[in-house]
């Protein structure tokens, strides 16, 4: 155990139930009758991380790992990184139990409403590239920028807002009082946030173990009502980006995370009690398991454009070229996609769709004479075969909200 690391202490504060008394039973009234315990979390920013040597050693690897990872794909930025992104995102969004196909997401980026679980990860997909477009200033505010990213789609109301209520995890929506983790009251956290930045921006310390206890910090103030989880780990790779690590493509972490989730969530507890070395640990041996997973769908993803060299008859300057590159990165498109991939007029997409479809590449699955759309099968099938590699989360988390 770091030995030199704080953990938690607790305050009280009178409880007040969202919940209309009468609307519970006697019982659950006694159990959540006075004042509650919420944490007060420590300051970090100017602590020395101490771990023991074997795990300093894996958090270096991991590090090297995930910058090798970043130039093997460096000179193919275009048709990765925005099929990583989606991949980290997506994963990210089922450690919350948040599910959705490739398809649903596919359809959810082109403006489809008609699954909430891939509207959610599509705005999961926003807030990852605010975090990257924001990771060379990365303060409070940049933090507020990506939760709006995440939640705006759904809950406009909280986007972009530090909390102004008392949140928990576990136990009961009537009350704190049972629950598993009581964040620190709302009060707090604006300064406890500055104090996270301050820390996120050093230079003195290992990196992996610098974003791994930013990380855990983070979800330990649990800044927001909804989305905490999603825009920590998107913090997670605006640390990494602006720290110079990665400056290519997204490595899908989270991808890492969910296969193990029970071990990710008691890491996070660990680091409460007051020892970091379990999410350092975590996030190393994620970062191996992303990288593995990451370079699978890569493979893939050539085999399948390669093979479609060998499926298409056209001209080698021909538009369809293009287009089946880009699909790639759009495996689900209309003509207006394909309009603006290939930049050109909405009435001239026809010459690069109808090869891909002689070809079995693309299947128009709509059945409409207007408002068509196009599906890559086999990309689909790609991604779909990434997230079940990642694995599937078998235990359940809550969180609560309440006001006092």
């Amino acid at each position: 155990m770091s030995s030199d690391w704080p953990s938690l202490s607790w305050e009280e504060y009178p409880w007040v139930p969202k919940i209309p008394p009468e609307f519970v039973s006697t019982r659950v009234r006694q159990r959540h009758a006075g004042p509650y315990r919420a944490a007060v979390v420590p300051t970090i920013a100017d602590r020395t991380i101490a771990l023991p040597a074997n795990i300093t050693a894996l958090a270096e690897d991991a590090s090297a790992e995930i910058a090798r990872f970043d130039a093997e794909l460096g000179t193919e930025v275009a048709p990765f990184a925005s099929v990583l992104l989606r991949s980290e995102s997506a994963s990210s969004s089922r450690i919350e139990n948040l599910t959705s196909g490739a398809k649903a997401i596919a359809l959810a980026e082109l403006g489809s409403r008609d699954k909430r679980n891939a509207t959610e990860i599509v705005g999961n997909v926003d807030a990852m590239r605010a975090a990257l477009a924001l990771a060379d200033n990365l303060d409070d505010e940049a933090i507020l920028a990506m939760h709006a990213a995440l939640v705006a789609r759904h809950e406009p109301t909280i986007a972009g807002r530090w909390r102004q209520e008392q949140v928990w995890v576990g136990g009961s929506d009537f009350g704190p009082h049972e629950a598993a983790f009581v964040a620190p009251h709302h009060t707090r956290v604006p300064a406890l946030i500055d104090d996270l930045v301050r820390f996120g921006r050093r230079t003195d310390l290992p990196l992996m173990s610098q974003v791994a206890v930013a990380h855990a910090q983070f979800e330990t103030i649990h800044p927001f009502p909804d989305g905490n989880g999603r825009t920590g780990r998107a913090l997670i790779h605006a640390m990494l980006r602006g720290h110079g690590l990665t400056r290519n493509v997204t490595v899908p972490v989270s991808a890492g995370l969910l296969s193990e989730t029970n071990r990710y969530f008691d890491a996070l507890t660990s680091y409460r009690h007051g020892d970091p070395t379990a999410i350092v640990e975590r996030l190393a041996q994620a970062s191996f398991a992303a990288t593995a997973n990451g370079r699978e769908l890569v493979a893939e993803l050539r085999e399948i454009r390669a093979r479609w060299d060998t499926q298409v008859t056209a001209r080698r300057d021909a538009l369809v070229w293009r287009l089946a590159d880009a699909l790639i990165r759009h495996p689900v498109l209309n003509s207006a996609t394909a309009a603006t991939v290939l930049d050109v007029a909405p009435q001239n997409v026809h010459r690069a769709i109808a090869p891909l479809v002689v070809a079995g590449v693309l299947t128009e699955f709509t059945g409409y004479d207007r408002n068509r759309m196009w599906q890559s099968t086999e990309v689909l099938a790609a991604l779909d075969a990434f997230a079940d590699r990642a694995g599937r989360r078998s235990d359940s988390i809550t969180v609560s909200v309440a006001r006092r």
